[in-house]
């Protein structure tokens, strides 16, 4: 038996277990670069505030949409910025879209049309940002606030700067989950949406 047979034989295990290696790897850094991010409120003045979209029902923003809005609309009225952004798309929901349900609310607790503009068409997080990328460019926005839940706010920071603006992070309050199981599941969903992401864009 030549020597090059056991060798190739190792090669077999050596290679896929080099790859869950990496992988692993991959995905703890990110979980810690994610937690780090989620215990940051980076909130200051930009040009504009963006709220990622969550399930509404039937014209209402669910309780986590809600708490989103909620927390944009306090930074608008505090004077953090002039503007704000609502995204998603219509989802299951033929009728109502998440941005247009996150701006209807806003506008019926006190806030101007003029100062909200809706993306209504994008169907996931990373397709929320590049549409709102060319609503900021076509708008001459240059920097912004990202508000959701605090697991959210890495990714999306991410490809907020990937597109070139300045972003800064502001978790919702409340939004870490009470348990240490529902927090691990939250950073590692998060984990590996942004990996898939990540080999996407490379």
């Amino acid at each position: 038996m030549s020597a090059a047979r056991p060798f190739s034989r190792r090669l077999w295990w050596i290679l896929p277990l080099a790859a869950i290696a990496a992988l692993a790897g991959a995905l703890a850094f990110n979980a810690a670069r994610i937690t780090r991010q989620a215990e940051q409120d980076e909130t200051r003045k930009a040009d504009c505030i963006i709220v990622f979209g969550a399930a509404e029902y039937s014209g209402h923003p669910s309780p986590v949409l809600r708490a989103r809005l909620d927390h944009a609309y306090d930074l608008f009225i505090q004077g953090v910025a002039p503007m704000i952004v609502t995204t998603g798309g219509f989802g299951g929901d033929p009728t109502y879209s998440e941005g247009g349900v996150g701006r209807d609310y806003l506008v019926k607790r006190g806030i101007p049309d003029r100062f909200l503009i809706a993306e209504t068409q994008s169907t996931d997080t990373a397709e929320s940002a590049e549409r709102v990328g060319v609503i900021l460019r076509a708008n001459h926005l240059h920097s912004c606030v990202v508000v959701s839940d605090a697991y959210h706010i890495f990714r999306i920071k991410q490809l907020m700067l990937k597109q070139g603006f300045e972003v800064y992070g502001a978790p919702r309050p409340g939004s870490v989950p009470h348990t240490e199981w529902a927090r691990s599941v939250a950073v590692m969903r998060e984990a590996v949406s942004y990996l898939l992401w990540e080999m996407h864009v490379t």
